[in-house]
């Protein structure tokens, strides 16, 4: 009785075929290995000079390391207050002044804080001088963050109370 391996060879010969024209993972690298750690393990190589591109109909993709790339920054531009701020006397004892020059009305508005970041006090600026009553603060180094109407800090003043 005769084997007919006919089919069997066809398949070898197609798979052999097949992994000669497989291209992946091939590169000429100058050095590389593995790096094992506690979470997991990753092959890596330097010095790759070799990269290729394929192109089809709707578009490109290139394989290799040594590919230029672009940082886009996506968002809304904010526009920044052409304002000048200054927070005197500092050290303080009683009062404290928050001055702002050009003052057209923004929406602003400070936070008084302590070093462990726990809000003091918060109030809004109305004028191009608003006074902070600090006397009955105990003496300590406090941050005052003048904030916008999105909640964002326009300025931080460091300041300390005697």
């Amino acid at each position: 009785m005769t084997k007919n391996i006919s089919k069997p060879l066809a398949m070898l010969v197609a798979g052999l075929l097949w992994v000669g024209l497989a291209q992946a993972q091939v590169s000429a690298n100058a050095s590389g290995g593995d790096a094992t750690g506690s979470g997991g393990t990753v092959a890596y190589s330097i010095g790759q000079v070799i990269y290729t591109t394929n192109f089809g109909s709707s578009g490109s993709v290139a394989q290799g390391i040594q590919h230029a790339y672009e940082i886009f920054t996506v968002g809304i531009k904010e526009t920044e207050l052409n304002i000048s701020l200054t927070a005197f006397p500092n050290p303080t004892k009683e009062n404290l002044t928050l001055q702002i020059s050009d003052f057209n009305s923004e929406n602003l508005s400070y936070q008084l804080y302590d070093m462990q970041s726990k809000l003091i006090y918060s109030g809004q600026v109305t004028a191009k001088q608003t006074e902070l009553n600090t006397s009955s603060l105990p003496s300590a180094t406090y941050f005052i963050n003048v904030v916008n109407q999105e909640n964002k800090k326009v300025q931080t003043f460091k300041i300390i109370k005697n």
